[in-house]
């Protein structure tokens, strides 16, 4: 195991990573740039290090701070959560050069998945099912629609480096799809320093399913049933649960199946999520996150497994510590991602928060850095905590968060609260009857504005 970890990360995920390492009983190394010397992480870690400046380039996307910082406090790990370094090859890379371990997966899997046209390429070819679209990347206008005629608009045009929504664009038509490619490409570019983009069809409502996986590196590996992430804005998830309300457990065993064997095909390292549309029975891969997603605790409250303590394990070299068979899904889960934002036009509200009660009670989980009095600065994601709760069945989970949102108190600052608050109301919720476009739909309509 390892002597110390050092967590290249802030906020919610940092915390969370500090606790599982609490009840392995290894020490901590908090970084943080000068905006977060207050911050919850670094006064809950065993030691911290200031890297930089508020600006993120300058501090948690750092590389010589963040190794400068482990050779200071003799960390041999890093655990880079999610955002920031998680999904960067060359910083697992460097990190193995200097005999730190990187939590999380081989380099060469990282950098296969974070590219949207490789990944789909290996998707295929390990038997995992795709969206209709480009084999690669299109070059020109000219291409592109040859290839959307083929497959049928409306399509969707994607940045091959893309994530969060940034460098996606519809295009209902032919005549749309040259002033989507130019967009795409101009957003891709400021936003990831590669204008390449690729085609897909554009199904009309999907849900979007995940499938999480752990494995080892050594040939094992074993999926960890689906989150449904079809509450959408923008393309970024904002509610999540599992199981999903869409599919059954033949349909469950079957997926989830078809990603694990793929995995250990990989040989894959540590935990991942693999991205499908689901739509009339079908699913499209659509990407792989190579490292611990946002949602982790709502498979946790349905497995019993602890996520962040597995992936320590296996990236210290442990095998696998259990089989398909092993594992049981209780119950259900929902996750509502709690923002600085206004729940009507969700501009940003960092500021001091003057008032705080997380909710509480049984089968009630919030995952928060936040504190009375603590200031959310402006440079940084608006997260200020997930509530995530669990129930023996969808309505039990349903009446629980109802209960659990009534009594979380965040006062100084909007947040997103409200808008859970009516959508726990929601027929077509109550019903689990959504898609990946459903939450657009409603907020257009004035869902909030009444």
């Amino acid at each position: 195991m390892f002597d110390k970890i050092l967590i290249a990360n802030r906020g919610e995920i940092a915390m969370r990573v500090i606790r599982a390492c609490k009840e392995l009983g290894i020490p901590t190394v908090a970084v943080h740039s000068t905006a977060d010397a207050e911050a919850m992480h670094v006064r809950f870690a065993d030691e911290s290090v200031c890297i930089g400046p508020a600006a993120a380039k300058d501090s948690y996307l750092n590389v010589p701070a963040i190794l400068a910082a482990c050779e200071i406090t003799g960390a041999d790990a890093v655990h880079p959560g999610y955002g920031f370094l998680s999904e960067n090859a060359r910083f697992a890379e460097i990190l193995n050069d200097h005999n730190i371990d990187f939590i999380g997966p081989k380099a060469e899997h990282i950098r296969t998945m974070g590219d949207k046209i490789e990944a789909k390429r290996t998707a295929r070819r390990l038997g995992i099912p795709v969206v209709p679209g480009s084999e690669g990347g299109v070059s020109s206008d000219v291409e592109a629609i040859r290839i959307a005629r083929e497959i049928g608009f409306p399509v969707l045009v994607k940045a091959a480096a893309g994530g969060g929504g940034r460098g996606m664009k519809v295009a209902k038509s032919a005549e749309e799809l040259s002033s989507a490619l130019s967009t795409a490409r101009a957003e891709a570019k400021a936003a990831f320093g590669d204008d390449a983009v690729y085609l897909e069809k554009y199904l009309t409502k999907p849900r979007h399913i995940e499938i999480q996986v752990l494995g080892d590196g050594k040939g094992n590996a074993v999926h960890l049933g689906e989150r449904d992430c079809s509450l959408q804005r923008r393309h970024q998830k904002v509610w999540e649960e599992g199981p999903s309300p869409a599919l059954n457990a033949g349909v469950r065993d079957k997926i989830g199946e078809t990603v694990a064997k793929a995995m250990r095909e990989l040989s894959y390292l540590g935990v991942g999520t693999v991205e499908f549309l689901f739509e009339d029975g079908e699913f499209y891969f659509i990407e792989m996150n190579t490292r611990i997603q946002v949602e982790h605790p709502v498979t946790e409250m349905i497995t019993d497994i602890d996520l962040i303590f597995e992936q320590i394990r296996v990236a210290a070299g442990a095998t696998l510590a259990m089989k398909q068979s092993d594992i049981e899904f209780r119950g259900h889960a929902i996750e509502c991602r709690i923002n600085a934002e206004n729940p009507v036009s969700f501009r940003p509200s960092p500021g001091k928060i003057v008032h705080y009660h997380p909710a509480g009670g049984l089968g009630v989980r919030m995952d928060s850095a936040v504190y009375q009095g603590y200031t959310i600065p402006p440079f940084y994601d608006s997260l200020v905590g997930k509530l995530i709760v669990h129930g023996k069945s969808r309505q039990e989970c349903l009446m629980r968060l109802k209960r659990a949102l009534d009594e979380l108190v965040v006062d100084g600052i909007d947040t997103t609260a409200p808008l859970f608050r009516a959508l726990v109301r929601e027929k077509d919720i109550i019903d689990g009857n959504y898609h990946i476009h459903w939450l657009e739909h409603f907020l257009a309509q004035g869902g909030m504005d009444d």
